[in-house]
């Protein structure tokens, strides 16, 4: 007997976040405005997306706080959540005081799960001590009023053994919601079934799934979490992003449409919202998933340049590709020193690095690669 998509639908049908803002945003070399920003939320909105996830927060000054503003300004802030980065107390209780400044009513707290990345981030791989930092980050957020979000990124690679009571302990703190983040694509459909079952049967879990495309399955990965109880999904405008891309918005929508007759979006703003995405992302009239593509292995933080297997689904050189640096304006002490290491130029890393922020500002941000950051130390030499 042929089943019908009427037949095939979720028990709960997902609500829907989009990461554009912040995921795609963030992806090496990519840096949208304030008026895209508030452009590609109005339209999300208009879709019928419930959450648009916008900037990220790590403590004072945050480079995003136009962004966030803009986005806030355009949809209100209770439609927005922005990322706020977990290192240990004191930094977490200085974020949340840019958050409260900039009107942050819903954040997310990205909590390294794995012990690869638990160890380069937060400098110990300890269970014990990834749920006790999870807590405090909750309770201070919690005790000042945000709605949390928290994560396990690289939640698909960290054992069951070790997720599922770091995610009961982060609901016991008082989280509203968890999300799986496929920072690494990693899981097939079946296997991200298995992942998600085991957290969606603890008591009071909100469960989001947050997938890469490097493999080109976050569609199916998103789907198969729902299917295992999942509430929410995460994806991207175009699928824009970092490691291969994410769950790319319109397919994720219209496979909602055909497979589960879900009709509760707006489709007409999908190609409007994929041509404003990738205009301010500047990558042209298309954005491809996969290991093959010139951003595949792209990156803009020294961390990701020196510790790339804690990033990579496979290595850029399995399949002919190759790994670099890209950066227009979000240029750092730390990147200037990894781009120009084995250089021969030498220059004064504390005062080159604002002159070329300055320069990269006046002259439209363009897009930099370890040698012009290299060419670019040597024209200040010159000055």
């Amino acid at each position: 007997m042929a089943v019908t998509p009427a037949e095939t639908r979720p028990p709960v049908p997902p609500h829907l976040s989009d990461a554009t803002l912040r995921d795609s945003a963030h992806m090496a070399g990519v840096e949208f405005g304030p008026r895209d920003a508030a452009e590609i939320a109005r339209l999300l909105v208009r879709t019928g997306i419930d959450l648009v996830e916008v900037g990220m927060v790590s403590g004072p000054g945050s480079k995003d706080a136009a962004l966030i503003e803009a986005t806030h300004e355009a949809i209100g802030p209770e439609r927005s959540m922005t990322l706020v980065v977990v290192r240990d107390r004191h930094q977490v209780a200085t974020a949340l005081d840019e958050a409260a400044r900039l009107g942050v009513r819903h954040i997310m707290y990205s909590i390294p799960t794995s012990e690869q990345h638990a160890k380069l981030k937060l400098d110990s791989p300890s269970a014990k001590f990834l749920h006790v930092l999870a807590r405090s980050a909750i309770s201070q957020a919690k005790d000042r009023g945000f709605h949390v979000t928290f994560s396990g990124e690289d939640g698909a690679r960290t054992p069951r053994e070790r997720l599922v009571p770091y995610v009961e302990a982060g609901f016991e703190a008082g989280a509203d919601r968890f999300r799986l983040a496929e920072t690494v694509a990693y899981l097939s459909p079946w296997q991200m079934e298995e992942v998600i079952s085991d957290i969606t049967v603890i008591d009071g879990s909100e469960i989001e799934i947050h997938s890469h495309n490097m493999l080109g399955m976050a569609v199916a990965n998103s789907l198969a979490a729902v299917r295992a109880g999942a509430r929410w999904i995460s994806a991207t405008v175009g699928g824009i992003g970092e490691r291969g891309g994410n769950a790319p918005l319109a397919e994720l929508l219209t496979a909602l449409r055909v497979i589960h007759d879900d009709r509760r979006f707006d489709l007409t703003h999908l190609t409007e919202l994929s041509r404003i995405a990738l205009r301010g992302a500047g990558l042209g009239e298309a954005f491809q998933s996969g290991p093959t593509t010139p951003h595949a292995f792209a990156y803009e933080l020294p961390g990701q340049l020196l510790h790339p297997e804690a990033y990579e689904t496979l290595p850029a050189e399995l399949v002919g590709n190759t790994r670099e640096l890209k950066v227009r304006t979000r240029l750092t002490g730390a990147l200037v020193r990894w781009a120009l290491d084995d250089s021969g130029v030498v220059v004064d890393i504390d005062a080159f690095t604002p002159w070329l922020v300055a320069r990269q500002e006046a002259e439209g941000a363009p897009l930099l690669d370890r040698d012009a950051i290299r060419k670019a130390a040597v024209d200040f030499q010159n000055v």
